[in-house]
């Protein structure tokens, strides 16, 4: 890696996209609900579900920018590329709010959205969820690949790295649930998506500006490819055995290997998938025909990573109700705060809060302290780090649901004397200290887990959970909709319905609470059986750390 490029000085340009790109999304992801179902005139359930399919959806599009920026293009271009396309649906967005002609009329009760109106509008949110997606799949691993991680000192800024990025969209995000979402909701929601069209420009220019500093790590063979691979040669060589010496293992000499691809160590699990590195005799070692047991591996840890991946769903399924449902609640509540207009939609503005402090003590106090107990360069590892995020989440649900009971209780007894807003505080603070802990330490974990030509589709796997944990949410809104409307006596669901206080909302975040202790222990058993991967580098970097202490 060359010396003058890279480092924390490029990654400023990183940290200053992420936080002005992420002022818009924040912001429409926390008040979009609202503007659903009031201008666009979607009832409550079918703008929450609307919201977690769009949040679903560009989550899951991260996958297209990790894919194209490991394999065809850099993650600057791709970044830019995909940026504009945000920036065009974001603009579309703004079109729509700010014309008349392009909304339903406001005397509208029913079937409102029809015609070139929903056209435009999901046409809008599908470019931007497309745009954003790809973004969100490469920017984390752009700023990553600014460091060498066999070096001691790349390695340990790696770890602080990916803390200061946080930090940065947490910065923007607390401008986007407060000064943004204000504007949207007592100015005029075109407002409100202008200012973030112009941050995410601003953004994207900054990023652009810093091409000088940064360094390029060459493009890999397609991560697929090397998959299929895999599987097809371990499915050909079935019915042949393994021999009992690993090193007969088929494998490239270290002077044919090309100098960025990094050579890993064979280990005993998933052993079905060292078939592919079997070379039959009188055969030449050709693609689709043996693979080396670097590619086998690499295979390895992108499938140990999925049991890890599928554990932190229920967590982000907790995460959209506190983008949905919580932000309906609090439009029921006391919105005032000395006297002014608290808007429920900035109400995450609490958490993020708590974060832009804890984040700098988290790095400078905690880190310190622990690596000197641990030796672990982040002071935990990344996997104690998710967990002590999936318990806090738990935590959360069971907070929010006796906060609903409250808040539906004094509505019901005296429906002019609202409890307050900042009820809410208690379920937002705590699912945000979930959030600093899970999403920071998943990032970091698929990154320095994956193989060198696969990081920023890994570093995706982070956002992939998120994705499945909003179509999930959608699917129990759905499912305990249909089940309880079936078995409760007043033959109503629990989650059914424009009026919240007439439903138990109460009942379904405990359901989340208690499907969230189970997946903790599920977690728990996949955290342990996780064998981390081992390469000739790390071995090396390893020895040097050792002897500068």
């Amino acid at each position: 890696m060359d010396a003058k490029k890279g480092g924390f000085r490029a990654c400023f340009f990183v940290f200053a996209l992420g936080a002005l790109e992420n002022i818009g999304f924040v912001a429409n992801m926390v008040s979009m609900v609202l503007y659903f179902n009031f201008i666009m005139k979607l009832d409550i359930p079918t703008s929450s579900n609307t919201l977690t399919n769009f949040l679903g959806s560009v989550c899951l599009l991260s996958l297209l920018g990790g894919f194209i920026s490991d394999t065809y293009l850099n993650r600057l271009y791709t970044i830019l590329i995909f940026g504009s396309l945000e920036v065009i649906a974001l603009s579309m967005v703004t079109i729509q709010a700010y014309s008349k002609d392009l909304r339903p009329d406001l005397t509208c009760q029913k079937d409102c959205l029809k015609g070139g109106i929903a056209l435009m509008f999901y046409g809008s949110l599908s470019l931007l969820a497309i745009g954003t997606g790809a973004v969100k799949g490469a920017l984390p691993a752009f700023g990553a690949d600014q460091f060498d991680p066999k070096d001691p000192k790349g390695a340990k800024q790696l770890g602080s790295y990916f803390n200061w990025y946080m930090l940065s969209t947490t910065f923007g995000a607390a401008i986007g649930v407060s000064f943004v979402v204000w504007i949207s909701m007592n100015e005029a929601w075109y407002w409100g998506f202008f200012m973030g069209t112009m941050t995410a420009i601003i953004g994207f220019i900054a990023v652009a500006f810093g091409k000088p500093f940064y360094c390029f790590p060459p493009l890999g063979n397609s991560p697929l490819l090397k998959v299929a691979q895999v599987i097809v040669v371990a499915v050909k060589n079935r019915r042949l055995s393994l021999p009992e010496n690993p090193d007969e293992l088929f494998e490239i000499n270290d002077k044919d290997r090309d100098q960025y691809d990094e050579k890993l160590s064979h280990t005993n699990q998933l052993r079905s998938l060292d078939k592919a590195a079997i070379l039959p005799q009188e055969t030449s070692p050709e693609p689709w025909r043996v693979c080396t047991v670097t590619q086998v591996e690499e295979v390895k840890v992108l499938t140990r990573m999925l049991p890890i991946l599928a554990s932190t769903i229920i967590m982000n399924t907790c995460l959209a109700q506190l983008q949905t449902f919580s932000v309906h609640q609090g439009f029921f509540m006391d919105p005032y705060v000395f006297g002014k207009k608290f808007p429920s939609a900035s109400i995450p503005i609490i958490p993020l809060v708590f974060m832009i402090f804890l984040i700098p003590i988290y790095e400078f106090l905690v880190v310190p302290f622990a690596r000197k107990i641990t030796g672990h360069p982040s002071g935990i590892t990344q996997l104690q780090r998710v967990g002590v995020g999936l318990v806090l989440s738990i935590i959360s649900m069971g907070v929010a649901g006796l906060v609903e009971v409250k808040r539906r209780d004094q509505a019901i007894k005296d429906p002019f004397k609202p409890i307050s807003l900042f009820w809410l505080s208690f379920q937002y603070g705590i699912f945000g200290l979930a959030d600093m802990f899970t999403i920071i330490g998943l990032m970091e974990f698929f990154y320095k887990e994956a193989p060198s030509g696969m990081k920023s589709l890994a570093t995706s796997f982070a956002l992939l959970s998120l994705s499945f944990g909003y179509f999930l949410s959608t699917a129990f809104v759905n499912i305990i909709n249909t089940v309880t409307e079936k078995i409760t006596p007043s033959k109503k669901g629990w989650i059914h319905g424009d009026n919240l206080n007439a439903i138990n909302l109460n009942l379904f975040y405990w359901f989340l609470a208690v499907l969230s202790t189970l997946n903790f222990i599920v977690y728990l058993v996949c955290a342990s059986w996780y064998k981390h991967r081992e390469d000739t580098t790390e071995s090396d970097s390893e020895t040097k750390t050792e002897e500068i202490r």
